[in-house]
C-alpha cells in the first residue's frame, strides 16, 4: 500500500503577517465606549481599535 507523505507547511514566524502586537493603557470610559460600539456593530474590540487608529493616522496633522 502506497501512502502519500503527510505534508506540513512551515508556519510564518510571528510578526511576518503584517501585524504587530503591543499593549496600550486607555481609560475605562474609553473601553466602555468601544465595547458599546462593538456590541452595536458586531465587530470585535480589536477590529474597531485598528480601524480607529488607521483613520486617526491618515487624518492626523502635526503642527509645529
Amino acid at each position: 500500500m502506497n501512502i502519500p507523505p503527510l505534508l506540513v507547511k512551515a508556519k510564518r514566524p510571528k510578526g511576518e503577517d503584517g501585524y504587530k502586537v503591543f499593549s496600550v493603557r486607555i481609560k475605562e470610559e474609553t473601553v466602555a465606549k468601544i465595547d458599546k460600539i462593538a456590541q452595536e456593530t458586531g465587530r470585535s474590540r480589536n477590529e474597531l481599535i485598528g480601524t480607529f487608529l488607521e483613520f486617526a493616522a491618515e487624518h492626523c496633522r502635526v503642527e509645529e
